[in-house]
């Protein structure tokens, strides 16, 4: 069985700040992570992997240059190899450009039985590429994937996370399934692993080893354009009223007249 997961190496949200002038994110000496979900999807894999013998699992990113230590930390987990499509002509794309490049990249590795994603990251919080990439591949998908319940001859059966429970769907495979948290806790890198990370090199890809125009990645295909990101102001701080119920009750009717809510 081949399964292949889509990483994203994105920076550690507890540090990142915003120009207040530029009204853009501050990467410059703020550390960067494997996309918390995309850990998730990569556990799922890896735990396939011990039960069914035999199979191989490879990490596509796309990204900058720097994404190389993530793929190895991916490789030291238990991953089989690392794919990483960096281009300048691959910047500043919005989720549709990025799913034509990921998909691109997928159809240049080969066939997969089983394509696995984060459902989001945390840097974009869109949970739109995966689905867009099974859309490219003309595959289906499933989001919310919280367990994978069984794997059988040409389908998979997995549980989908929902708001007030679970459903058990069934998929034909090749499918793409979107992680969540619940799917998987992430394994601790290996010693042995991190000396097979870094013993094996990561192929890179530019737009010409895809099969890319230019034209049809990066922003020159992105629809969608972010023009600033700002923090939302601090809310005020709230305010405890004292007394009875009846007191209490009172002051609470005369606060929401004065903010004219009554």
């Amino acid at each position: 069985m081949k399964i292949i997961v889509c990483a994203k190496q994105v920076p550690d949200t507890t540090e990142v700040r915003i120009d207040p002038v530029k009204g853009t994110l501050i990467r410059d000496g703020v550390p960067s992570i494997l996309n918390p979900d995309d850990a998730n999807a990569l556990e799922a894999a890896l735990a396939l992997k011990d039960e069914h013998p035999g199979t191989m699992v490879s990490v596509l990113s796309m990204g900058p240059p720097q994404a190389d230590e993530m793929l190895r930390e991916c490789i030291a987990m238990g991953a089989d190899d690392a794919y990483l499509l960096s281009d300048r002509a691959f910047g500043g794309a919005d989720t549709c450009a990025t799913s034509t490049t990921i998909a691109a990249g997928i159809k240049k590795i080969g066939y997969a039985d089983i394509i696995l994603a984060g459902r989001q990251a945390i840097d974009g919080d869109t949970a739109q590429v995966g689905p867009q990439i099974a859309r490219r591949l003309g595959i289906p998908s499933v989001t919310y994937v919280q367990k994978i319940v069984a794997l059988k001859k040409g389908s998979v059966i997995v549980e989908r996370q929902m708001e007030d429970g679970y459903e058990v769907l069934e998929v034909e495979l090749p499918c793409l399934l979107t992680a969540v948290k619940e799917l998987g806790q992430p394994r601790y890198m290996t010693i042995a692993g991190i000396m097979d990370a870094y013993a094996q090199p990561v192929t890179v890809w530019d737009h010409t080893d895809v099969a890319l125009d230019p034209a049809d990645c990066g922003l020159n295909a992105s629809p969608t354009q972010v023009h600033r990101s700002f923090t939302p102001p601090a809310k005020g701080k709230g305010e405890m009223l004292k007394g009875s119920v009846a007191e209490m009750s009172s002051q609470l009717i005369e606060r929401l007249k004065e903010k004219h809510v009554l």
